[in-house]
């Protein structure tokens, strides 16, 4: 086989990065469509990268408020399908400088008017929280859950007191010079520290939520509770990806798509595995016919 110099040669002077996404996008989409029952529910996440080199060498990079000693990430959208509590890729975007939330979620959106199948909710993490991307859901008419973020006095308020409740709350945004204010329902969930994590008193969670299967703030709370799935998946991919020390925006893409293709291949097999046959006349409990 060639070289290892030679392939990244390749890979930083032949390698577009939108031509890359597209690729990748048709690579992830092209055998999970088949999957999809004609109702699903899609997460979707923002995955920031720290880096740690030269501050004055980022020009690459995506910029956001200072986590784990940085305000630079090599940084990625995912949009995924949950199939029977599992977790399919079914698109990912390299974030930019300029990109925001709901730009992203826009072009999401787009991927999901393509799909031959009904949204039945989408669920985002608190990155998606604001107010373009809660008008953007209220404008396509989706069901959703987001947990909110402690803006204003009025909410921290709200989180500071009180009991299990549904409130109504409003964000304001601007756009050329322009403001306008979107409203929403939001599911406070109480619960009793008890001693967990070394804490006691009252935990209180806050969700953006308006779905029909979604009426008490216990409702909400369990429900964005299966996103977690999207969690492990995002440390699986981890696991599985090429380690790098290079900066080039393409090649590290290219690694994310890998590693995601690998899980999305790796999901599909296992759910197409045939199931051995039950030995005859051996059971479990209940009854059951044992099975691999």
């Amino acid at each position: 086989g060639p070289a290892a110099n030679t392939i990244l040669y390749h890979l930083r002077t032949k390698f577009e990065p939108e031509r890359l996404e597209r690729v990748a996008n048709t690579l992830l989409r092209q055998d999970i469509v088949e999957l999809l029952p004609e109702q699903v529910e899609v997460c979707a996440d923002l995955h920031l990268r720290p880096y740690y080199g030269d501050e004055d060498d980022t020009e690459n990079l995506y910029h956001s408020e200072a986590k784990r000693g940085t305000t630079a990430f090599h940084a990625y959208a995912t949009l995924y399908a949950r199939v029977k509590n599992k977790p399919y890729t079914l698109a990912v975007r390299r974030l930019e400088d300029g990109d925001t939330a709901s730009s992203v979620l826009a072009e999401f959106f787009g991927v999901l008017d393509g799909l031959d199948t009904e949204v039945k909710a989408v669920c985002l993490d608190r990155g998606f929280y604001d107010s373009k991307c809660l008008t953007l859901l209220q404008a396509h008419n989706y069901a959703y859950v987001i947990p909110i973020i402690r803006w204003g006095k009025t909410i921290q308020q709200e989180l500071l007191e009180g009991w299990s409740r549904v409130i109504q709350h409003d964000l304001t945004g601007k756009l050329d010079g322009h403001s306008w204010t979107v409203e929403f329902p939001v599911y406070i969930d109480c619960t009793y520290l008890n001693g967990k994590y070394d804490k006691h008193g009252v935990a209180r969670h806050g969700y953006a939520a308006d779905a029909p299967f979604i009426e008490t703030p216990r409702d909400a709370r369990y429900h964005y509770a299966k996103r977690f799935g999207i969690e492990s998946s995002y440390r699986l991919s981890e696991q599985a990806i090429a380690t790098t020390t290079t900066r080039d925006a393409t090649v590290r893409l290219l690694y994310v798509v890998v590693s995601l293709l690998l899980q999305n291949v790796w999901r599909i097999s296992t759910t197409n595995m045939w199931r051995r046959p039950a030995v005859a006349g051996v059971a479990s409990g209940g009854g059951r016919t044992k099975s691999s």
